[in-house]
């Protein structure tokens, strides 16, 4: 078995992805990132305070990782574009990681301390889009709105709840052009 000292953040970070997606919040533990990194789960604790702090630095690697995602797609042109792609690959993200985009808008855990920063650099490509269709007085306010519908529609549709039949593709494209005009006009 390795030593602690051959074990790194960012390897129990990669094993904490991994079995939250595998396992969801309950399999995300310290003894079964120690089994994946090949450490005894005490020498965890010398990278890693207690198992909040672990699903907080996942969290925060998977907020960055969608950041990342949103700023390569985003093209600078057309806002109404940019903000239709970037949904696109919101849906793409969390059909691709469900567990760890339903972690980064809702932790498991009270007591997890949210990385603020990580969180930022994740909204940041879309409060560009969000300021270029509202105006940096309603950047905000139009962020979370799509945030929390983005949020709702793909919580529902990992769920199962859209069961009345039609093409939940079609569905998610509309509310994405609804937004975008309910955003560029001020939600009025």
């Amino acid at each position: 078995m390795p030593t602690p000292e051959r074990t790194s953040v960012d390897a129990i970070v990669r094993a904490g992805c991994e079995l939250l997606e595998t396992g969801g919040p309950a399999r995300l533990t310290m003894q079964a990132v120690a089994g994946r990194v090949g450490v005894r789960a005490p020498s965890l604790y010398k990278r890693v305070r207690s198992r909040d702090d672990l699903i907080a630095l996942v969290a925060a690697a998977t907020a960055r990782d969608l950041g990342a995602r949103l700023a390569a797609v985003t093209t600078g042109g057309d806002a109404c574009a940019d903000l239709a792609v970037m949904l696109r690959e919101v849906r793409a993200f969390a059909h691709a990681r469900p567990a760890g985009f339903a972690l980064i808008l809702a932790p498991p855990v009270a007591s997890v301390p949210l990385d603020h920063e990580a969180l930022a650099a994740a909204v940041t490509p879309l409060l560009r889009v969000t300021t270029a269709l509202a105006g940096a007085d309603d950047a905000l306010a139009a962020a979370r709105t799509i945030t929390a519908w983005a949020y709702g529609f793909l919580s529902m549709e990992r769920a199962g709840a859209f069961s009345l039949g039609g093409d939940v593709g079609a569905a998610y494209e509309f509310g994405i052009a609804a937004l975008a005009d309910a955003v560029r006009r001020g939600g009025r």
